[in-house]
């Protein structure tokens, strides 16, 4: 076993969409997402031969819809502390470890970080009352427990990603002093700064109780649906980029890659889904400080450990405006935010994070992972 080291300006906003436009896209969707909705109907899916999620890992922990991993050491000398990366719940965690030389967890683990990840899984009908308090309490409390069992330590980094960097936040307000660190990538803390996903919730057709009542779960073609109305030619650019570069191997497999990845969004278990369009999209309480975990009150000042937040100049899924007033919410004494040049995916994947992010991210973990 491996023994362990001793102790700018941001853009401006894009334009609204027209909302008559926006409500007939949900309506578009909402009516093909409940008329999908055929027991023993599965929806085909490509089967790509591509090498995503190699970096050698073991099972920990399986509970509900979480899978724990813990990723096997590769020098003979590991940091103290180890590293828990929370993936957002509605999407796969292999964007984190797209491949060989293009893997954030590879790198990380390179460095000498010990590293879990929280996955998740598609929920089926059964997990439709999973809520926030289910994940946040319930099954990311028995990851962080199962990680110190596991690793034999009691200190702990956790990463959140996206909407995983949110749980994290929120799990850290409830349990102020069980992390030692906790970065976040790209996590959204103001809906008034996600303008298109508000006009998305706000729609007269977005009848969240409806969806949640007839489906139970919220399948992943609906949220990619609402994710690809934020940037409707993206996808014919990508494709005009892949003919461009038809010679190039590497590219190929790499924009494939990346392209399976967006398309291959997670379904949410109803009450998550609801309890996220209620409190946070349309009420935006983790602003307003009105927002709960079950019968607790989040006040993020209680997050006092070493913080660091990373956003994206260019993300349009999580814009800085929906990120930014984060660094300013913590109640950290050291506390960082780093903004990189990049979108919301190429922030932690692909051959611009090597450069851009992943060192930033090193130097900031060494000196706290002792």
């Amino acid at each position: 076993m491996a023994s362990r080291r001793a102790p700018a300006a941001r853009p401006t906003a894009a334009p609204a969409i027209p909302q008559e436009e926006i409500d007939r896209q949900v309506e578009r969707a909402v009516e093909r997402t409940l008329a999908r909705n055929i027991p023993g109907l599965r929806m085909p899916t490509p089967d790509l031969d591509l090498d995503v999620g190699q970096t050698p890992k073991e099972l920990v922990y399986a509970h509900e819809t979480m899978r724990l991993y813990h990723y096997k050491p590769m020098l003979d000398e590991i940091y103290r502390v180890p590293l828990l990366v929370i993936m957002s719940p509605v999407a796969k965690g292999y964007i984190l470890d797209l491949a060989p030389g293009q893997s954030l967890i590879e790198y990380l683990v390179l460095q000498g970080y010990d590293v879990y990840m929280i996955d998740w899984i598609a929920p089926r009908r059964e997990h439709a009352a999973l809520g926030i308090e289910a994940y946040v309490a319930g099954m990311i409390g028995e990851a962080v427990a199962r990680v110190a069992e596991d690793s034999g330590e009691t200190d702990l980094t956790m990463v959140g990603y996206c909407m995983g960097g949110m749980l994290a936040c929120l799990y850290t307000a409830l349990n102020p002093r069980r992390l030692k660190n906790l970065v976040c990538f790209t996590t959204p803390i103001n809906a008034d700064g996600m303008t298109l996903y508000k006009q998305w919730v706000n729609s007269r057709a977005f009848d969240i109780d409806r969806l949640v009542s007839e489906l139970g779960v919220i399948p992943g073609e609906m949220i990619n649906a609402s994710i690809q109305a934020l940037r409707p030619f993206q996808r014919s650019a990508n494709q005009l980029q892949l003919l461009n570069n038809v010679d190039n191997d590497a590219f190929v497999k790499a924009n494939l890659r990346f392209d399976r990845w967006a398309a291959d969004q997670l379904p949410l278990p109803g009450e998550l889904m609801r309890e996220f369009v209620r409190d946070f999209l349309r009420a935006n309480e983790l602003i307003t400080g009105d927002f709960h975990v079950g019968d607790k009150g989040i006040d993020l000042g209680k997050i006092r450990m070493p913080f660091l937040h990373v956003a994206a100049e260019y993300d349009h899924i999580v814009p800085t405006a929906a990120s930014s007033d984060l660094i300013g919410l913590i109640g950290s004494k050291d506390k960082q935010e780093i903004v990189v040049k990049g979108g919301h995916v190429s922030l932690v994947a692909g051959g611009n994070a090597v450069y851009r992010l992943w060192p930033q991210l090193d130097r900031w973990l060494a000196i706290r992972s002792v």
